[in-house]
């Protein structure tokens, strides 16, 4: 090893040996003098922690119950006061639930599990065949050595928290209510039922709707009816004119569904569910105002642009007695967004 004199002070060189490995530079200390807890040395005091983390857990349990209770008792109503209330409550059930287990877990640890240190050479990721079993039975000694087979005050309050602390959020999914099942693929509309505009509910003729106008429609008797606004949104209409002969490739399965080329589709955008308010007279396309979705009506409200995958649901119409324009039945697939056919 040289040795060189730099501005009065001595420096070495480390050099490295045949193998390339640097030399010790001190005496590895190792881990410090164990401290051994109360616990490890008073049977006493590792019953009073074993108590102590059972009352945790039972805290745990009680938090569930007071959660799934207060869901009950505390249901809010249309008012704020309520709410608060409801929200509150569930609240402080949840956090002491997850706060009992969670402040269970580490007073176990440490007061009660074993917490020696110890430490190891590096060694490559995958071990030896003897490595891997005694890797194993570390394992298995730590199983051991954590209590839970021998203390069954811990392992059973332990369980039990666990086993109740999703109940709650089992509880609250009442709230997202039942599968809408069919119910997405009904509206208003019905056979016979007459057209009117929207808002002021007036049945509209055949002879009022000019080629390239439009009409706001929905179902007659809807302003008067107790419906929740839901379900009158989802019968809003658009009913506009055209050319006969301008819908490109006509569809057979739609023959009889317009009345001299007065067409009606669904109102609701099939990408989120926003109205198709904007009608372009010379081009005949319809247009989502929020995220520009594009509907073609010379091909039957094809999407020809924007998010939109599915084309607008057409209404079927016809003509009554008196000259009205009716349904001939509701719409022969969901309206609205997409999604909603996978409710």
């Amino acid at each position: 090893m040289d040795t060189r004199e730099q501005g009065g002070a001595s420096s070495e060189l480390v050099t490295r040996d045949e193998d390339g490995n640097l030399p010790d530079r001190f005496e590895n200390p190792g881990p410090p003098p164990h401290r051994y807890r109360l616990a490890d040395t008073d049977p006493k005091a590792a019953k009073n922690a074993e108590r102590q983390v059972a009352a945790l857990f039972g805290i745990s349990i009680l938090g569930t119950i007071f959660a799934i209770v207060a869901y009950f008792l505390f249901t809010p109503e249309n008012t704020f006061a309520s709410i608060k209330l409801s929200n509150t409550t569930l609240g402080l059930g949840l956090g002491l639930a997850l706060l009992g287990i969670g402040l269970g877990a580490i007073h176990w640890a440490k007061t009660l599990m074993p917490d020696h240190e110890m430490t190891e050479m590096r060694h490559p990721m995958r071990g030896t065949d003897e490595d891997r079993t005694k890797a194993l039975e570390v394992l298995e000694t730590g199983a051991a050595e954590s209590g839970i087979g021998r203390r069954p005050l811990v392992r059973n309050t332990l369980l039990g928290a666990l086993a109740l602390v999703g109940l709650p959020g089992i509880v609250l999914l009442r709230d997202l209510g039942p599968l809408p099942k069919d119910s997405l693929t009904k509206t208003l509309w019905a056979k016979g039922v007459r057209l009117t505009r929207d808002p002021d509910g007036k049945p509209i003729k055949a002879a009022d709707v000019t080629r390239g106008s439009i009409f706001h429609v929905i179902p007659q008797g809807l302003n008067e009816s107790e419906r929740p606004l839901e379900e009158k949104a989802k019968a809003a209409v658009l009913v506009i004119r055209m050319d006969p002969n301008m819908i490109q490739e006509k569809d057979p399965a739609r023959e009889g569904w317009d009345v001299d080329g007065i067409f009606a589709y669904s109102l609701i955008c099939t990408h989120v569910g926003c109205p198709v308010a904007l009608y372009e007279q010379q081009t005949h396309h319809l247009l989502c105002p929020c995220h520009q979705s594009t509907y073609d009506a010379t091909q039957y409200c094809k999407v020809i642009f924007g998010p939109a995958k599915r084309a607008l649901p057409q209404l079927p119409i016809a003509i009554d007695d008196e000259g009205y324009l009716v349904a001939q039945s509701d719409f022969k697939e969901p309206v609205g967004p997409s999604f909603w056919e996978r409710g």
